[in-house]
């Protein structure tokens, strides 16, 4: 299997199965005299770990971070720092339970990757999807983590701000409470809201999508090149390979193709000395070129595939039959990828601000 890398000059490159013995991801391009501990790198796995509560799957996984490669420490350093070689992340798996998947193994789940990767490769790996399994994306979340690190002074932020049909008030957008609730939503009457709703959908055995909203503020004017190296580009393939991704927005995205162009038109004045845009329908980018505003991306999230309802599908040797998925499956996979669009936001401008660096100094 091919394209399991990301990146240009910022490069990761992920590994490993569901129930495998464990994932990770290979950083490669990271600058060297970074300070980097895997505690800072624990801090965001922790955001997106297993289990936390009743509304995600209950596999307990530690996701506890091993830094293998690439940083050095001695007392000249003052602790480990970067130096400039690959950085090898693992992430050990504890709490695989295969014989959940044992019922399935010949049978494809709808919605899964199961049929694909069987017509593809000719074989799959039944537990738990191997590479096709959202467990891949911890690996993703370590490398963001490192990204962060290479991009002082941008802020990225993301939030839940649809669950199922119910979008959230904006008027009530309070980052503080994103880590106030299980659903990283920034609406706290949602949050209420959403506790009955999750808890209706996952007593029915069934599930539900997201809208993810990801925010970088501190991006400055300049980062990303026409006309296949855009910065809104890079970010939709992003956001676009995360599992279980079916749709990518920037700044007003879709709803921008009802706007007059007066009302899409991003007006400038000057203040104290600077450039200041008056709206940011663009979300930060125009041409493929940061604006200096705050980069806006959303992204769709698809109802877990596996649920405890049973669905019409067919067998490896083309037999009809009905599949029920049972095991430990979040109810809605969207909330636990708030920090996994982070990460991916982290990785692009990394790689965009190493690349903007190396053609104009």
């Amino acid at each position: 299997m091919s394209h399991n890398s990301f990146g240009h000059l910022f490069r990761i490159t992920t590994f490993g199965e569901s129930h495998g013995p464990a994932i990770g991801c290979i950083v490669d391009g990271c600058p060297p005299n970074i300070p980097l501990t895997a505690e800072e790198i624990q801090a965001f796995l922790d955001k997106r770990r297993p289990g936390q509560s009743r509304f995600t799957t209950q596999r307990q996984e530690p996701d506890q971070v091993k830094i293998l490669s690439g940083v050095f420490e001695d007392e000249r350093t003052q602790g480990p720092v970067t130096t400039g070689t690959p950085i090898m992340l693992m992430i050990e798996n504890v709490d695989q339970r295969s014989k959940d998947y044992a019922a399935i193994r010949d049978s494809f789940r709808p919605g899964h990757a199961d049929f694909t990767y069987q017509a593809k490769y000719g074989i799959r790996d039944y537990k738990g999807g191997g590479r096709s399994s959202a467990r891949e994306t911890a690996a993703r979340v370590a490398a963001g983590a490192v990204a962060r690190k290479i991009i002082p002074g941008v802020t990225i932020r993301g939030a839940l701000v649809q669950m199922g049909p119910h979008k959230i008030d904006r008027t009530n957008w309070d980052w503080s409470e994103v880590d106030s609730n299980p659903f990283f939503t920034p609406d706290a009457k949602a949050a209420k809201f959403y506790e009955d709703y999750l808890d209706g959908v996952r007593k029915a055995g069934s599930s539900c999508g997201a809208v993810i909203e990801v925010t970088a503020s501190g991006v400055p004017a300049g980062w990303g090149a026409p006309l296949y190296g855009k910065l809104d580009q890079d970010l939709a393939a992003a956001m676009m390979s995360i599992n279980a991704v079916k749709g990518v927005e920037i700044g007003a995205g879709f709803e921008a193709a009802a706007f007059s162009g007066e009302q899409n038109a991003d007006e400038i004045r000057m203040h104290h000395g600077k450039p200041e845009f008056l709206s940011n329908h663009a979300g930060g980018i125009l041409g493929g070129i940061s604006t200096g505003q705050d980069v806006v991306v959303r992204f769709a999230v698809k109802p877990t595939s596996s649920i405890l309802q049973t669905r019409k599908t067919i067998t490896a040797k083309g037999e009809e039959t009905d599949v029920m998925t049972k095991g430990r499956h979040d109810p809605c996979v969207g909330i636990r990828a708030v920090p996994v669009g982070e990460a991916m936001m982290a990785i692009v401008l990394a790689d965009h601000f190493l690349r903007h660096r190396g053609q104009v100094g």
